[in-house]
């Protein structure tokens, strides 16, 4: 992997992180502060909140500061927000640092991937922004398990200086790294030379709202199935709790291979690479279904479904690029709160349908049908813009004022 993108994933790698390694100590930090478990599970609410409400307002309001000077500058405020975690005397201060810290998250990862795909041809640029979505699968398997190890040893403010210790060196390989070149406002950063009620007016465009509700969707479904993947596997599949986190592993990895083969898919055409996914998604969730009961079926299901997942995100983020050329970052930026949203309501189906007195593998089959559904939104775009020629994502940029006019 080219290093200037490497430091960006790494960078990606610790937002994601300090997003999700919150759920193995929250045993730690409910005791040391005196509350609740629930109540420190509202630590990651706070984050999520932060992260879909506050990205892309920050992504607005920094559309005219260089590329690279933003991404120095959000990594500052991470950082900042983590030491404050670190230091914090009581449970609100500890809220007020994740929300704070939060702030940065959505506009990084945003122009992380902008700046991925400036640097990169435009049949390369999907992989690319692939390559940088793996951090955040290897905050999964990687940096959440080492937070939760060092947190149940030494503390939970370990955890948070482990974080930031790694985003000071992302800072520093940001700072060398990435180029400046791309980094100025010129036709490379298209968003740049935009007011703010002309890159507002790229949200008018029905494919882009379009999109942005299958990312909710898409995503919704894979968190539907992936909040419950522990029940799941014990109780209908009948594995021992020691094997689940080996099984999560096996998902990890698999997530990290479709990520990458998601990415190689949208770069030959990006909405085939959509529909590809999508469809791949589905039938992976109804493989899981069928295969639940049965442990060795279920463990390739679930590596199928880790793969399906996963592949989403690059293939989603380049349809986004694609139609958004004359904000990119903010789109990006938007999207990444889709992606949040998603999450939320993927966790909420899959509690609800066990409200519902369904047992825990019929999650798999909710996915499934707001997968059908998203799948079926994006047949209807396809079929929607099957007349026009297929613009690469870089002269869809070259073409952003033109699609500004263009907006009604």
């Amino acid at each position: 992997m080219p290093l200037p993108l490497l430091a960006l994933m790494l960078g990606v790698f610790c937002v994601g992180t300090a997003e999700v390694v919150i759920a193995g100590i929250l045993p730690e930090m409910s005791t040391d502060l005196h509350v609740s478990i629930p109540t420190a599970g509202l630590l990651v609410t706070g984050y999520a909140l932060g992260v879909t409400i506050g990205g892309p307002i920050i992504t607005l309001l920094t559309t005219k500061w260089s590329r690279k000077g933003l991404l120095l500058s959000l990594m500052g405020v991470f950082i900042a927000g983590n030491v404050i975690a670190v230091l914090a005397p009581n449970y609100a201060t500890l809220m007020g640092a994740r929300v704070f810290t939060s702030l940065s998250h959505g506009t990084f990862a945003a122009v992380a991937w902008h700046v991925a795909a400036l640097m990169s041809p435009p049949d390369k640029q999907a992989t690319a922004m692939a390559k940088i979505a793996l951090g955040f699968n290897f905050a999964n398997v990687l940096g959440s398990p080492i937070g939760t190890f060092i947190g149940q040893h030494f503390g939970w403010r370990a955890t948070f200086g482990y974080v930031t210790a790694f985003a000071v060196v992302c800072l520093l390989l940001i700072s060398k790294f990435v180029p400046s070149a791309l980094s100025t406002e010129s036709e490379d950063a298209p968003d740049g030379g935009l007011s703010l009620r002309e890159q507002m007016k790229v949200f008018r465009r029905g494919s882009l709202q379009l999109s942005m509700l299958i990312t909710v969707l898409a995503q919704g479904a894979v968190f539907t199935t992936s909040t419950y993947l522990a029940p799941l596997l014990r109780d209908i599949g009948g594995f021992a709790p020691a094997m689940v986190g080996i099984l999560l592993i096996v998902f990890g990895i698999g997530s990290v291979l479709g990520n990458i083969l998601g990415g190689k898919t949208a770069d030959a055409n990006v909405m085939r690479g959509v529909l590809r996914a999508q469809t791949a998604l589905l039938a992976s969730l109804l493989l899981f279904w069928l295969a639940a009961p049965h442990q060795a079926p279920a463990a390739v299901a679930l590596f199928l479904f880790g793969a399906a997942g996963f592949s989403i995100i690059p293939a989603l983020q380049a349809r986004i690029l694609a139609v958004a050329a004359a904000a990119p970052a903010l789109a990006l930026s938007a999207n990444v709160s889709a992606f949040n949203l998603g999450n939320g309501l993927g966790a909420w189906l899959g509690g609800a349908t066990i409200d519902l007195g369904f047992d825990v593998r019929a999650v798999t089959l909710t996915a499934a049908i707001a997968t059908a559904i998203a799948l079926l939104l994006s047949v209807a775009m396809w079929a929607r813009g099957r007349r026009e020629a297929p613009v690469p994502l870089a002269a869809a940029a070259a073409n952003a004022s033109e699609l500004v006019q263009k907006t009604p």
